[in-house]
């Protein structure tokens, strides 16, 4: 029987398990388009971003301007006719995110709050990362918003660009995720976000839409491993690695104008039931 690596946090080993028990093992070179970093047992937050540059041997570099998570929007491979009507303000975003400022609501469905509160306690804090504030926010909260990017020493090629949004009130990190394009099997691109986790990673793969009123739409609803989706990924003790598909958890994602900004609304669902609802405000700093 495979298991995961012993010496860690209880929760930690039980939930890793849980994916060997349930996901199948694969080889990583076989699924480029799937897996990302993992994070290491003493450090996720901010210190995963020097312990992934010093293992793979590249340089940080830190608050510059004009980065954005996409070095063109054309990497989307849209529609002509969809990217026709995007909103040029979602582009100059999607293309220079470190220009914009960001605040944010959350609204929970009361069944799945006390969820929120336990995974909370139990990983959350302790890891930085995911810190989901667990009451829901009526007036927008100021979130820290910086895209950081990890070069290549030879040649200055950028190896990974990581978004890191903080609750600015308490420094918590919210989400410290590697953002990237990718083509899963079907040939569809899109987006993908990879959140690390102690000896592995949660990532969430989206396919991009255009909406009749210019908003992007990403969304991870998918039906089967290799779908875009929801996946869990790790390497147990004998370093295989490992991935679960998790169809029964959706990410949506609409942005689009209101006015003078951006406003975005992102949607969690579970079993097809609404878990939370976040509204973002993203404003372009003058």
């Amino acid at each position: 029987m495979n298991l995961a690596f012993k010496k860690q946090k209880f929760q930690d080993w039980f939930t890793q398990q849980w994916v060997i028990l349930w996901g199948k093992q694969i080889n990583p070179e076989e699924y480029s388009w799937l897996v990302g970093p993992f994070g290491e047992l003493n450090g996720i937050g901010e210190d995963f971003i020097y312990q992934l540059a010093k293992k793979e041997g590249l340089t940080v570099s830190r608050n510059n301007s004009t980065k954005g998570l996409l070095f063109s929007i054309n990497e989307l491979q849209l529609k002509r006719t969809d990217l026709a009507k995007l909103s040029l303000q979602v582009i100059d975003f999607y293309e220079n995110t470190s220009d914009y400022k960001l605040k944010f609501s959350v609204n929970w469905n009361p069944i799945f709050k006390g969820f929120g509160w336990m995974v909370n306690k139990l990983f959350s804090q302790r890891i930085n990362q995911l810190n989901i504030p667990t009451e829901n926010i009526a007036t927008s909260e100021t979130l820290t918003s910086e895209i950081i990017t990890l070069h290549s020493i030879n040649n200055n090629e950028v190896k990974h660009t990581i978004w890191l949004r903080k609750l600015k009130s308490t420094g918590k990190v919210i989400y410290s995720g590697i953002y990237s394009v990718c083509q899963i099997p079907s040939g569809k691109v899109c987006i993908k976000a990879s959140f690390p986790l102690p000896k592995g990673n949660a990532t969430v793969i989206m396919k991009p839409s255009v909406a009749k009123n210019g908003k992007l739409i990403l969304d991870s609803s998918g039906k089967k491993f290799e779908d875009a989706g929801f996946y869990f990924l790790l390497n147990d003790s004998k370093n295989k690695c490992w991935a679960q598909f998790i169809g029964s958890f959706t990410d949506k994602l609409e942005i689009g104008n209101r006015d003078n900004f951006l406003e975005a609304k992102q949607t969690l669902t579970l079993w097809k039931l609404r878990v939370a609802t976040f509204n973002y405000i993203i404003e372009k700093v003058m």
